[in-house]
Formats: C-alpha cells, sequence, structure tokens
C-alpha cells in the first residue's frame, strides 16, 4: 500500500508549552507576499513563461541539494540527467525520477525532504509519497499538472504570492529577457549584477569575458582604468533594468584595496595570460573593495557570500561544468578582511551590504558584533548549507543577543527550485515563530511584540534591506 503524503500542520514547529503560541505568531505570517531578493531561478522561465518539460527537469536535475545527496549514495551524475560539457545526455526524464523515488529514504532529516513534501502535497496536490512502486504513477501526475495554463511561469508567481523575485546575472548578460519583462510585468522579476566572472583573472575564459564586458558597455577594456568604466557602465544598465543589488561569491572575505600602480600591472599581465595566483587572489580581494566603492556609488545593496571551495572534485568539473554540487565550505574570516571596505564605507549613507556565510563558528564571534555596529551592514539570512530548521534556530540563538533582530536581512531563499520557493519561505517563518514563542513562554518578550518581529522578519525587514 502507497504511504499517503500528509504534510503534518505543526510541522517545524516546538513541542510543548511553545507550540500554541508559535501556531499564532505562525498564522500571522503564513499569507504574507514573498520578497526573493536573492534568487537563481533563470530570468528565460518568466520571459517565455513555456509550460515546464518534465518532472525530473523541474524538481530534480536542477536542484543541487537532490543530486548531490544522490550522487553521495553512488548513482552517477549521468544517471540523473546532470548536463555534460560536451552535450551528450544518457539519461531519459522518466528513468531519472526512478532513480530519485526509489532513494526517497535518503532524505529523511533533511530540509530537502520538507522542501520536496511541500511541493508535492500543496503545489502538486499529490497524496502518496515517492517510492520505487509509486514512481511511474507520480510522474504521470506530475505531468499531467505541469501541462495546465494554472501551472506556468507566471500564474505561479501569482500563486505563490510572490511580490518581487530577482535573478542573478552575469555583468555580461545583455538583460534582454528583462526588457521584456518589465514590460509583461513590471517590477515583478528584476536582475542582480554578479561580476565573479570578470573579477577572477585566473578563469580560463576571463580574457574574452573581458573583450564582452568591453562590448556590452561600449568601453575599451584594454585599460585597468577601461575596465572599471565598463563596470560602471553594467551597473548603471542594470539599474535601468530594475537591479536592487549586486552579488559577489569569492572564496574569502578578504577586501584589501591595491594602489593603482599594482592594480593596473596584474590585469595588464591578465591580458597577457601571464597572471599568478598570487596576484589573482589580490586583485579579486581589491575588486570586492572596489564595488563596494561603487555600491557607495550607486546605491546598490552588495551581497557577499564568501568561504566556499567550489568545484571541490576536478573530474566532475572537467565533464559536468561548474555548480554541479561538489562545493564545499571553509573556515572564513571576516572582521579583518572587511576592515578596510568598513573603515571607509561602514558609516556611510546609502552603502549597504548585506554578509552571508556557511561558516556557522563566524556568526557570534565576528558577524553579529559586525551588524550590531556598522549602520551599513545587515546580517543576511542563513542559505546554502545552513537554510535547515536546526541552521535556522542556530543562526537565532547565535546572533540575536549581539545584533537584534533589526539588523538582519530578513529572509532570502537562495534557490534555482522555482517550486520549492514557497517551502523555503514556509519555513523560515515556522522556525521563526517557533524562536520568538520561546521567548514569548519564558517570559522574554511580550506575545503583542512577537508577532510584530515574525512580520517583520517575514516581510518588512527584507523590503526595508533592498528597497531604500
Amino acid at each position: 500500500m502507497p504511504k499517503a503524503l500528509q504534510p503534518h500542520p505543526d510541522r517545524a514547529l516546538p513541542a510543548g508549552e511553545a507550540r500554541e503560541v508559535a501556531r499564532r505568531i505562525h498564522g500571522s505570517t503564513r499569507d504574507l507576499p514573498l520578497l526573493c531578493f536573492h534568487g537563481h531561478v533563470d530570468a528565460g522561465l518568466f520571459a517565455t513563461d513555456e509550460a515546464f518539460g518534465n518532472p525530473a527537469d523541474l524538481l530534480v536535475v536542477p536542484d543541487h541539494y537532490v543530486t548531490r545527496m544522490l550522487v553521495s549514495q553512488g548513482v552517477s551524475p549521468d544517471r540523473l540527467g546532470l548536463p555534460r560539457r560536451d552535450g551528450v545526455r544518457t539519461a531519459e526524464p522518466r528513468d531519472i525520477w526512478r532513480e530519485f523515488c526509489s532513494r526517497w529514504h535518503l532524505f529523511l532529516g533533511t530540509p530537502s525532504r520538507y522542501w520536496l513534501e511541500h511541493e508535492f502535497a500543496e503545489v502538486l496536490g499529490l497524496e502518496v509519497a515517492p517510492s520505487e512502486e509509486t514512481a511511474d504513477q507520480l510522474y504521470d501526475e506530475i505531468s499531467a499538472r505541469l501541462a495546465e495554463p494554472e501551472f506556468r511561469p507566471r500564474a505561479l508567481l501569482d500563486r505563490f504570492g510572490i511580490e518581487v523575485i530577482s535573478t542573478t546575472d552575469a555583468a555580461t548578460d545583455d538583460l534582454a529577457q528583462h526588457a521584456k519583462l518589465a514590460t509583461d510585468l513590471p517590477g515583478r522579476v528584476i536582475p542582480t549584477f554578479r561580476p565573479d566572472a570578470v573579477v577572477h583573472l585566473d578563469r580560463p575564459d576571463w580574457r574574452e569575458l573581458v573583450r564582452e564586458l568591453g562590448a556590452r558597455a561600449d568601453v575599451d577594456t584594454s585599460s585597468y582604468a577601461g575596465y572599471l568604466e565598463a563596470l560602471r557602465q553594467r551597473r548603471q544598465a542594470f539599474i535601468a533594468a530594475g537591479a536592487l543589488a549586486t552579488d559577489h561569491g569569492h572564496l574569502t572575505a578578504a577586501a584589501i584595496p591595491l594602489d593603482d600602480g599594482a592594480a593596473t600591472r596584474i590585469y595588464e599581465a591578465a591580458l597577457r595570460g601571464e597572471v599568478t595566483a598570487d596576484d589573482a587572489a589580490a586583485f579579486a580581494g581589491h575588486m570586492l573593495f572596489q564595488m563596494a566603492a561603487m555600491s557607495a556609488e550607486d546605491g546598490l545593496v552588495m551581497q557577499l557570500h564568501p568561504g566556499v571551495l567550489r568545484d571541490h572534485h576536478p573530474e566532475i568539473h572537467a565533464t559536468y561544468g561548474p555548480d554541479q554540487g561538489h562545493d564545499i565550505p571553509v573556515a572564513t574570516e571576516f572582521t579583518r578582511s572587511l576592515r578596510p571596505v568598513l573603515e571607509r564605507f561602514g558609516h556611510v549613507d546609502g552603502f549597504r551590504m548585506v554578509l552571508f556565510t556557511v561558516d556557522e563558528t563566524t556568526y557570534s564571534r565576528e558577524l553579529a558584533p559586525i551588524a550590531g555596529v556598522y549602520p551599513g551592514v545587515r546580517l543576511g539570512a542563513p542559505w546554502w548549507f545552513l537554510d535547515s530548521p536546526d541552521g535556522m534556530w542556530r543562526f537565532r540563538e547565535l546572533v540575536t543577543e549581539t545584533a537584534g533582530f533589526y539588523n538582519t536581512s530578513g529572509f532570502v531563499d537562495d534557490t534555482r527550485a522555482f517550486l520549492s520557493i514557497p517551502a523555503r519561505h514556509d519555513l523560515a517563518r515556522r522556525i521563526d515563530a517557533g524562536y520568538l514563542a520561546k521567548l514569548v513562554v519564558e517570559h522574554r518578550l511580550e506575545e503583542d511584540d512577537a508577532f510584530r518581529v515574525a512580520q517583520d522578519l517575514a516581510y518588512n525587514l527584507a523590503r526595508d534591506t533592498y528597497i531604500r
């Protein structure tokens, strides 16, 4: 007999005396609109508004939370349909879906299980849980749903209550899809400026990308001064397209400026293909400082999430390309690394930096004290490996006493998996409701204050952080 799929109404809420209080608090935030200012959903999804293809390509292949778990249990990336650099695809969508369903038990205790159950039951209306026996039934049911007009991407924006969603776009993106979206869905789908590819000089395609950057900006990038001007021009193009923020994913948080002579020397060496690893790292840190300076000028919110060693397995990267689940966190230092930026811009009106981390050891030692003193800093929500029930609870415990609630960014969902967005926001709202309920029953917070804080964490703080 197939197992019923019935997410519990009190899931992720605390046990005991605090549960009833948490129910009331969560009830006050459950239907608030969603603000998704740190997203990675493809803009083309909304520009074309075409029906989703099939369950595997929607729910398995693009979700690195899902694929990394399956790969960790010995499932070949080819059997999961991960796109290869050579364009070969050896797995059929239904077979990919069967692989996933037969290993549904692997996700027990993970946030992926929570999100997927929410998607299956509350978004897709499924009534039985995935398993080897139910795989084909579920594939057919989901396929039928995805063919319905109300499951088109734009219709789901309305159904999910998404007020604004940002995409993440390279500095060289032509923004043509956003031009269409600005007409069709004004203010709903906006770009985010991500210059990582053109500030890391040791990328094999860096020189080609810098030439493309210059072409997009109509600026000669054969000089360091021209390169900076091209970046300024592209930022302005993004602002004109509705952008509110930049996004920076460096290995470290080092934002240490170079003098113009050193920066010019390194840039020119990179153009000749002669840059060293040390010079490339120094230039990347220098460019973080330059990006902060530009944000202080043009008002784009600067989002920084360092501390991940990308593409940990060279063969996986060579075969399947970047962002295929082999990215591993490393210890990260913020206090000294960000001091040059904060000395210069931390008290400047109009400057806003949102700091994210996957290194929990920095929450109470570094990040909460930084956000708790510099008006230009907000502490970003737990994300990536930490956007889990216990991870979000630990975040609140470790940062609130120093930074309070109001030096944080509100919740951001950080996902490529579009259908999981409501589940991610719901989980965050439940965890915050539970944490606030605990303070209420311990007589550390009045219930009316808890209601206000919960609504601010769910909606108002994100709006205040990004829309200024």
